[in-house]
C-alpha cells in the first residue's frame, strides 16, 4: 500500500529495474535490491545514492531545474489546485539551488545532494518502505 500511494512509484520501479526494455518491470532480485535500500539497515550513503537516482527524472546524473520542478510537483500533488504558481516554483527552486548547489553550476550533483542529506537527521529514517 505505501508503494501505491508513493508519488515516486514509477521512478522507484525504473531505478531498480534491470529489465533491458527499461520499462520499470522488476525481477525478484530487483525487488530484493529495492527492499534492501529501503530497509532500516541500509547506510545513509546507499539511501542517498538511490534517492538521487529517483529524483533525477531525466537520468542525466544531475538535478537541474526541470528535475526539481518535477520533484516539487510530486511532493505537492500534480493537480491544478495543488500546483505552485510559476513565481512560487521559481522562488522555491532558487532557494533549493542556493542551499545545495555548492559549485554554483545551476545543478545539484550526487556529492552536493549527499552533503545536503547528511545535514538532515530524519532522511535515513524516513527513506523507507513499510510493508
Amino acid at each position: 500500500p505505501s508503494r501505491q500511494a508513493n508519488p515516486f512509484q514509477h521512478r522507484i520501479c525504473h531505478v531498480f529495474s534491470t529489465s533491458e526494455d527499461r520499462d520499470g518491470s522488476m525481477s525478484f532480485e530487483d525487488f530484493l535490491d529495492m527492499l534492501s535500500v529501503f530497509s532500516d539497515s541500509a547506510t545513509l550513503d546507499v539511501k542517498s545514492h538511490y534517492a538521487f537516482q529517483i529524483f533525477d527524472f531525466d537520468d542525466d546524473g544531475t538535478l537541474d531545474r526541470k528535475d526539481l520542478e518535477k520533484l516539487v510537483d510530486c511532493l505537492t500533488g500534480e493537480g491544478e489546485e495543488a500546483r505552485l504558481s510559476s513565481a512560487e516554483m521559481e522562488q522555491l527552486i532558487g532557494n533549493i539551488l542556493e542551499e545545495s548547489d555548492i559549485d554554483k553550476d545551476g545543478t545539484i550533483n550526487l556529492s552536493e545532494f549527499q552533503h545536503v542529506v547528511s545535514r538532515s537527521p530524519d532522511f535515513a529514517s524516513s527513506f523507507k518502505i513499510v510493508l
